[in-house]
């Protein structure tokens, strides 16, 4: 009994009072924190010294355009996917951390996916690939 309550207690979690999703990509599951709100996209994983192997953040905005990113003040290194409307990924980019390159989406994104650094590489998702579970996602502000 001791042995599972530890192994609960290690999980990583999302920030405090962070609304999640569960979104999948083929067989592979992710859990992402919503950032729809101005202030919360802005905010971003900024000062994240951590996230979980399956974990991320997905940006949601209100209207689809060419949303550009960059890692001012996050020190972690992550990858990005930029997602259209429908869960189609349009380009994935690595982040290296506290830099401010400009990292933009190749067409009209609704969406963004910060995961760990080459987490699109290692689970062999590709620009063309589908992201479901967006539906769920509530609309950006």
């Amino acid at each position: 009994m001791k042995f599972i309550l530890l192994l609960v207690l290690a999980l990583p979690l999302p920030c405090a009072g962070a609304e999640t999703i569960t979104l999948h990509s083929g067989t592979h599951r992710i859990q992402a924190e919503i950032a729809a709100t101005p202030q919360s996209r802005k905010n971003g994983l900024m000062r994240r010294s951590h996230l979980c192997a399956d974990c991320g953040m997905l940006f949601i905005f209100p209207n689809t355009s060419k949303v550009s990113f960059w890692m001012k003040d996050t020190p972690l290194p992550l990858s990005i996917a930029f997602i259209t409307a429908d869960g189609t990924i349009l380009n994935i980019e690595e982040m290296q951390p506290n830099t401010t390159d400009a990292h933009s989406a190749q067409g009209q994104a609704l969406y963004a996916l910060e995961m760990p650094s080459a987490w699109f590489v290692k689970h062999g998702i590709k620009p063309g690939a589908s992201i479901q579970g967006l539906q769920q996602a509530p609309a950006g502000q």
